[in-house]
Order: C-alpha cells, then sequence, then structure tokens
C-alpha cells in the first residue's frame, strides 16, 4: 500500500515538548517514505530550525479566531490536495476548516486534557495515552473516531566524548560529581519547584560524590525558578542550560533522570527518551506515568508534589547502582516492545491509509 500525502499544522509561538515531537515526527515520516508537508507558525521558535529537506510553508497564525490564516490554511490545502491533514494543539485545530469537496481527513492529535469544542469539527482524534483517549470520548467525542497511539522513543545518538566533556567543562561540573537531568518547558505543569525543594533535601555529597541538577529548558517561570534557588542556596548545584533542540549531549552526561511533573501531565516523552538512552529514571506518579512507568521495574515513582519523597528516590536510586542497572535494562526492554519509531509509525501509516482508502 502506497503512503498518502499529509500536512502537518502546528501553531505555536514557543519551543517546547509537543514541537520537539512535531520535528521527531515530521522526520519520521519522511524516513519512512510517507510524503509530508509542514505549516508552522511564521517567526516562531520553530522557524528557522534545519528541518531538512521537508517542505515547509509558514503562515501568520497571528490569534486563535485569526481569518487571514484560516484563509491562508484553506489555500495552502486546495492546493497541496493532502488526504490527511494533522493538526497539534488548539490554535492549528481553531484555524483548520477543510475545504468543500477537498477530499481529505482532518485529524485532530490532542497531547493533553484540552476543552474539546474546538475539535469537535474535525474527522477524527488522535490521542498519545488511553487515559486521553477515554477522558475525549467521556467528552462526547465519537469512539469510532478517537485513535490512541503512543508517541515513540527516538533512538538515543551519542554523542563524542571530548564534545560532552567540553559541554561539561563550560557549565563547570566537577569530574565526580553526580549530574542529575531534568528536561522541559518551564511551566507548573512540570513540577520544578519541587525539583529544586527537593535538591535542597539532599545532601552535598551521595557515596562520597557532588549532585549538580541540569536544568534543560525555558519558559515564564524560569527568573521565579531562579530566585527559588536564590533563596535555598541551591543555585551552585544547579545548571541552567537553557532550551535544547537537541539535548543529546545533556543526556548522555546524566547519571540519573528526574521527571516531576504534576498529576496533569499527559505523557511525558522524558521518560522515554531517558529509556532510550539508557538513563534511570525517577518520575512522579503523573498521569502518563501511570500508565507507562512500571514502579521499581522500569522507573522509581513517587507522589506527584512530594519534594520530600522525590529527594528520597534520587538518593535511593543514587545509593543502589544495581537497582539503576535494573531499571535501565528493563526500560531499554519497553522502548524496544512498546516505544519504538517503527512500532508507533507503523500504527500511524495504517491509520493514515485506512482514512485515506489507498
Amino acid at each position: 500500500m502506497r503512503n498518502p500525502l499529509s500536512l502537518q499544522i502546528i501553531a505555536s509561538r514557543e519551543l517546547g515538548g509537543a514541537e520537539r515531537w512535531f520535528i521527531r515526527f515530521s522526520r519520521a515520516l519522511a524516513a519512512q517514505g510517507a510524503p509530508a508537508e509542514l505549516a508552522i507558525r511564521r517567526a516562531s521558535g520553530l522557524d528557522g530550525l534545519d528541518l531538512g529537506s521537508l517542505p515547509v510553508h509558514r503562515l501568520p497564525f497571528r490569534t486563535t479566531w485569526d481569518p487571514f490564516s484560516r484563509l491562508a490554511v484553506a489555500r495552502l490545502i486546495r492546493r497541496l490536495r493532502p488526504a490527511i491533514v494533522q493538526t497539534y494543539m488548539g490554535r492549528a485545530t481553531r484555524l483548520t476548516h477543510l475545504p468543500e469537496r477537498s477530499g481529505a481527513i482532518h485529524l485532530a492529535r490532542l497531547g493533553g486534557y484540552y476543552e474539546p469544542g474546538p475539535y469537535r469539527h474535525a474527522h477524527g482524534w488522535i490521542g498519545n495515552t488511553k487515559g486521553l483517549c477515554d477522558w475525549m470520548i467521556r467528552q462526547g467525542l465519537s469512539a469510532e473516531r478517537v485513535h490512541h497511539i503512543y508517541n515513540f522513543a527516538e533512538p538515543a545518538r551519542p554523542v563524542a566524548s571530548e564534545a560532552v566533556a567540553a559541554r561539561r567543562a563550560l557549565h563547570g561540573i566537577p569530574d565526580d560529581a553526580w549530574v542529575l537531568m531534568t528536561l522541559g518547558r518551564f511551566v507548573p505543569v512540570k513540577g520544578l519547584s519541587h525539583l529544586i525543594d527537593a535538591l535542597s533535601r539532599l545532601p552535598e555529597t551521595i557515596a562520597g560524590r557532588p549532585l549538580r541538577l541540569v536544568m534543560a529548558g525555558d519558559g515564564p517561570l524560569a527568573e521565579r525558578l531562579r530566585q527559588q534557588a536564590r533563596q535555598s542556596d541551591q543555585e551552585r548545584r544547579i545548571v541552567w542550560a537553557g532550551w535544547q533542540i537537541d539535548p543529546a549531549p545533556y543526556f548522555q552526561m546524566a547519571d540519573l533522570v528526574v521527571f516531576p511533573s504534576l498529576d496533569a501531565e499527559t505523557l511525558g516523552n522524558v521518560i522515554l527518551e531517558a529509556w532510550s538512552w539508557g538513563r534511570p529514571l525517577v518520575t512522579t506518579r503523573f498521569r502518563g506515568a501511570r500508565e507507562i512507568a512500571r514502579h521499581g521495574e522500569d522507573a522509581w515513582c513517587v507522589p506527584c508534589e512530594d519534594d520530600r519523597a522525590l529527594a528520597q528516590g534520587i538518593a535511593h536510586l543514587l545509593s543502589d547502582e544495581s537497582l539503576m542497572k535494573a531499571l535501565v535494562a528493563r526500560g531499554a526492554e519497553r522502548v524496544a516492545q512498546d516505544f519504538s519509531a517503527t512500532t508507533i509509525m507503523d500504527q500511524y501509516l495504517e491509520l493514515y491509509r485506512q482514512l485515506a482508502r489507498v
């Protein structure tokens, strides 16, 4: 069966997990021989990034109700005549209304528990967890048109050890330090204030090694988090690495990945990335983690918004090398069995072919 042409549309201004997934997914489509074109917001964080040979269309996407952008989307669809139009989040979905007799199928991909009203006009909806799909159905979306497909874990792409050492030296991380890493937008749902509180509860050294926390990200809470770090005397133990389109050097230098999200977090790509990179993981039991992570098997799971439990989990793993190795081994198995690019992309392409009837 041939793969239908798809148009992937995202209208966000800033970079975050959804945007990293958009890039990863679009590249995977190309790698699978599935033609795709991209529509992004002009002058956004995505604009100007290297998207390889993928065709990119830059649209205004100024507001949720921008009539000029809605017209621009409709014209683009008429010109490209894609079989599948996949939109991400609210703005892109609100502004995408397929022209009459376009023959295209509109799939709205929800990455969170959003108000379903702006999504109801789509022909189908994709949720990246079973819990999210169940919630969509409870909100009145047709169960026959709700499709569950997990995200995939991008394979680790090792960086030269010299480059990692140089990055470590740049940040002044001692050679003998434990490196804790967290990744994501600095927004409330990521629970990063609890991670800084947890760091303040940890001793100066564990097993004779000092601690350093790499915060790879940025966002509206950046200054508040820095102030919290200064007030709790943790600034000296934190590396503010900034937003990373390619966080490979930081995953490679990490001894432990920590993901402290609040319960509203839907999936948490960092879980999959930690498993793919072979890094032990401490995560809170937010919605997505309760669905995919297994405490003591592939991750160490602690309650949300509990900095004491988070600190205890970090200390427990760093003090137990055999447990860390066991979590890493099982995480690698989970990726291979359930979250590989091949497995997930096969599901997407089968859905595309069914809907496009090719």
